[in-house]
């Protein structure tokens, strides 16, 4: 499995060779640096481990920065490990788009979706409310309605449906198409949407 680690800059509206319009997100990456190299003798399991942009030192963990200074290169914003990396990753090499992706490959999008906040069933779950505004009800078209049985077992079950915080969780968009790779600019271009807000950091991986 291989894989690289890049910024969403936004989505933008491309057209097939039929004019139709295809809704695509634009993704920047300008080279994934290796950062470590996992073994199955050493580590258990075959890993690379990636580092993309750059941050100041005082903000990382001193582990970190160790990490980045035995690759020799600065350090990293982020990073991520890719398991089964297949491509010749020593610790300071840098891995551009086109060494691991090409037109018309099919990837898996990973990032963290947008945060919605602390929102009601409606909206979360997808509830119709409790019903019209008619038979005695009272401002309660978006409310739940009951969550617990009566005496018996006199509370609510673990898993219930309710209103809570909503979006900001680990998502996975898969079978994603490659439409164009800029090698000039560091830019690909995948059809859909990927999770993740502008300028976000979202793991492509095929």
């Amino acid at each position: 499995m291989d894989g690289l680690i890049f910024r969403k800059l936004g989505m933008v509206t491309t057209y097939d060779e039929e004019g139709v319009a295809v809704p695509a997100t634009l993704l920047y990456n300008d080279g994934n640096t290796v950062l470590q190299k996992k073994t199955v003798e050493k580590e258990g399991y075959n890993a690379a481990v990636l580092g993309f942009g750059e941050a100041k030192e005082k903000n990382k963990s001193k582990s970190f920065v160790g990490v980045c200074k035995k690759a020799q290169t600065n350090v990293k914003e982020i990073f991520r490990e890719i398991r089964d990396f297949s491509i010749d990753a020593e610790p300071g090499k840098v891995i551009r788009t086109p060494d691991v992706f090409a037109v018309g490959d099919k990837v898996n999008a990973h990032g963290i979706s947008k945060g919605k906040g602390f929102q009601g069933v409606v909206k979360r779950h997808g509830f119709s409310g409790v019903g019209n505004a008619t038979h005695g009800q009272h401002n309660r078209e978006r409310h739940p309605g009951s969550v617990g049985a009566s005496s018996f077992p006199s509370r609510v079950f673990p898993g219930m449906r309710m209103a809570g915080r909503m979006g900001h969780s680990i998502v996975t968009v898969r079978n994603l198409e490659v439409l164009e790779i800029d090698v000039e600019n560091d830019l690909i271009v995948v059809k859909g949407s990927v999770p993740g807000v502008k300028n976000s950091f979202v793991v492509l991986v095929k």
